[in-house]
């Protein structure tokens, strides 16, 4: 069975610094892209930031660029996504997902974790 397991969201305040983990139970997850998406409360998902299956190239959501760091471990089957200097728009529900190729598209990406949720606090 294929999962996406999503951890380290939680409450912190404006400014403070958070890393997500993405563990992942996939068959030739050093072959895929992992990106992250985010969905606040009454709005759509959005792309975030995508790795290739190598880790040498990344993409970011411009309201995130140099404050966010996607990263990968291929020997863990686990993507991260560093957060630091956050702001309360940065609050919403976490996802990791996986696809053949990065994209900004989340209709790319075939396995999707379940969230984890990060609020930040003003």
């Amino acid at each position: 069975q294929v999962q996406l397991v999503e951890s380290g969201g939680e409450l912190v305040q404006t400014g403070a610094s958070l890393r997500l983990s993405c563990a992942a139970s996939l068959r030739g997850f050093d072959t895929l892209a992992m990106a992250w998406f985010r969905q606040a409360s009454g709005q759509e998902r959005e792309f975030v930031a995508f790795i290739d299956w190598s880790g040498e190239d990344t993409y970011y959501e411009e309201s995130v660029r140099g404050r966010f760091t996607i990263s990968r471990d291929n020997s863990k089957k686990t993507v991260y996504l560093q957060m630091n200097n956050l702001k309360p728009e940065d609050t919403a529900l976490y996802y990791c997902a996986a696809g053949t190729r990065g994209t900004f598209f989340a209709a790319d990406y075939y396995y999707w974790g379940q969230g984890t949720q990060v609020t930040v606090s003003s």
